[in-house]
């Protein structure tokens, strides 16, 4: 059997200048974040074994990953059979797991019940810094708008002239960032709620939780469970906790935080700021937490326009994902102008609010990354008549509250997916008159129909959006595939209707 970890010797290890060396190491999971763990912690001479419970002759990246981890020397052991248990042969001193493991996975409960402990990625990275003038962490979680708030800090970092880059959950593994050749000055971190569950050394310059809503329930157990979790982003923090004005559970989170001493407390609005707010004044960013006259003046710091850019339209949540990013940048001390530049530099990710194309009077918007009911109320908030595309794996999420507070804006609604019928009987309950189209198939072609359908619902001036409320695996291999052939079928409609 496995045994616990030898002393106090973890407790050591807070630098990548530590001895790491001859520290016995199971690293779970060969994904972005399992490889950079195991790459990382063999460099400094640890002994690391790495499991995974795919088939690599299924998966040619976990095959590549695997051969070029055994080259560096690390023990690789893929297949199911070496997830179930701990290798017994092996006494270890401590698991690194990639985050989309639960803490009910029989390998990790079973660390836990020897006593070996857990970290993540995140918390690994945290404790492998530079010991003298690491770049500071301004933090980012939330349901919903992560990745956007992230990349849009970072802009406004780099708009300053500091060399910051965005890492974590966006898709860099913080590993890479934090043990980058080129040192960062400063790195804008998205959080999951998975990966802050298994942190817990984490001090953050300035953190940010953008909003919380149910999603990931089935990993957590529950949504306290997952609630607080998301709340772990303002644990240690030193400079500012920035919660959403507008949701309350953030503000509670802040509240409920151990932070640093001297630690502020700073909201964001999408109304006029109060004292120690971000928000908005006419069509001016405004900031009354980061000025010294605050009690009685405010820093223009952008204008909607800045913030809206190249896009047809400013939904709401995405200029509250601005005001949390200046609230973050003015915490680290950028100036307004840098705000202002960042976003004006800044180019969203795909699949978030993007025109599609209009085809005979009806606008065609691409959503797909609006992955649970939070995110879809967020995108149909922006439109006045809408024709909603939505379906796909609801993962437990409930879709009343979404269906009831959306009911006036829909003009039609076209459903997909495996869990379709839920969002079908919410809508007969809280929008009846609303005309609804099902859509069975799981054909590579159904967004052809799918749009046909929307296209038959909509009036010149409509919206036909997708914003599935839903994730996306049961038809296609990612959200961004979902995208992609909504887009492509707009296409085709557009091009036939230019034919005629």
């Amino acid at each position: 059997m496995s045994s616990a970890p030898i002393g106090g010797r973890l407790d050591g290890l807070t630098s990548a200048g530590a001895d790491w060396s001859g520290l016995r190491v199971l690293v779970a999971g060969v994904g972005l974040s399992g490889f950079a763990a195991a790459d990382a912690l063999h460099e400094r001479g640890a002994r690391v074994i790495a499991v995974d419970g795919g088939d690599p002759e299924r998966s040619t990246v976990l095959r590549e990953r695997a051969n070029i981890l055994d080259i560096l020397g690390v023990d690789v052991r893929l297949g199911a059979e070496h997830v179930a248990h701990l290798p017994y042969e092996t006494p270890l001193d401590l698991v690194v797991t990639s985050p989309g493991w639960r803490p009910d996975q029989p390998l990790l409960a079973e660390a836990a019940q020897a006593g070996i402990p857990v970290w993540g990625e995140v918390e690994l990275a945290w404790r492998m810094r530079a010991e003298v003038g690491a770049a500071p962490w301004l933090t980012v979680t939330g349901t919903n708008g992560k990745t956007t708030t992230v990349n849009m800090l970072a802009s406004m970092l780099r708009a300053a002239g500091l060399r910051a880059t965005s890492a974590g959950n966006v898709g860099t593994p913080i590993l890479e960032a934090v043990l980058h050749p080129d040192p960062y000055d400063v790195i804008a971190v998205e959080l999951s709620s998975f990966q802050l569950h298994w942190s817990d050394s984490v001090a953050p310059h300035a953190s940010a939780c953008l909003n919380v809503a149910p999603d990931h329930v089935d990993w957590h157990g529950s949504l306290e469970e997952y609630t607080r979790a998301k709340g772990k982003v303002y644990a240690n923090t030193k400079v500012a906790c920035v919660y959403n004005v507008q949701d309350p559970v953030t503000e509670q989170l802040v509240m409920d935080a151990e932070v640093q001493e001297g630690c502020r407390a700073v909201g964001f609005t999408l109304g006029v700021p109060g004292l120690s707010m971000v928000g908005v004044v006419e069509d001016v960013l405004a900031d009354r937490a980061f000025v010294e006259q605050r009690r009685t003046s405010a820093a223009e710091l952008a204008t909607l326009e800045d913030v809206r850019g190249s896009q047809a339209t400013l939904a709401p949540h995405y200029l509250a994902n601005a005001l949390a990013a200046a609230a973050l940048a003015r915490a680290y001390g950028v100036p307004p102008v840098a705000v202002r530049d960042g976003l004006r530099a800044f180019t969203p990710d795909p699949h978030r609010i993007a025109d599609a194309g209009t085809v005979d009077g009806v606008r065609y918007v691409d959503d797909s990354k609006a992955t649970n009911p939070h995110a879809a109320a967020s995108s149909l908030s922006a439109f006045e008549h809408v024709v909603w595309v939505a379906g796909g794996l609801l993962k437990g999420a409930d879709v009343d509250d979404l269906v009831r507070e959306s009911a006036s804006r829909l003009r039609g609604a076209v459903l997909i997916g495996r869990d379709r019928a839920q969002i079908a009987e919410a809508l007969a309950r809280h929008a009846p008159d609303v005309p609804v189209v099902d859509v069975p198939t799981t054909d590579t072609g159904v967004m052809d129909l799918v749009v046909a359908h929307a296209a038959d619902l909509a009036q010149p001036g409509d919206v036909v959006l997708l914003a599935p409320a839903a994730a996306s695996m049961d038809m296609f291999e990612n959200y961004g595939a979902r995208g992609d052939a909504f887009a492509e079928a707009v296409a085709r409609r557009a091009a036939r209707a230019e034919g005629e």
